[in-house]
């Protein structure tokens, strides 16, 4: 079992930045799933964020926020990160982190390929 807390989420302007955080807790080590990043915004689909592999050697990134967010992850601490640069208002949605207990060498991108979810925080961005 894998128990997910986000915290970190907020009311921010355009351009601003801002650090989400996913504090895993339960018996299995950080490196035992892959992780990732999700978003739902209003009358839309969740959708991928950003991912990463159980060891934290690899990593993708939806093409909306590639090259302005990154994750990272601090196996000691069991605590995902998602490092938010340039916020645009249509980043604007409640995020979710996400662990998959099948690891493999790529970080996995659809919403039905992860097991446990946290509760998600807000991130509101206004222009």
């Amino acid at each position: 079992q894998v128990r997910l807390a986000e915290s970190g989420g907020g009311l921010v302007q355009a351009g601003d930045s801002l650090t989400l955080s996913c504090a895993a807790s339960g018996r299995r080590y950080f490196t035992d799933y892959n992780k990732g990043w999700f978003r739902q915004a209003p009358g839309k689909e969740r959708e991928f964020v950003a991912g990463i592999t159980w060891g934290g050697g690899s990593t993708t990134y939806a093409d909306s926020v590639r090259g302005r967010f990154t994750i990272s992850g601090d196996r000691d601490k069991k605590i995902l990160y998602l490092q938010m640069n340039n916020l645009k208002p249509e980043d604007t949605a409640i995020y979710y982190c996400a662990a998959s207990l099948m690891r493999t060498g790529y970080p996995r991108q659809r919403v039905e390929n992860y097991d446990y979810w946290g509760q998600g925080t807000q991130v509101t961005v206004s222009s």
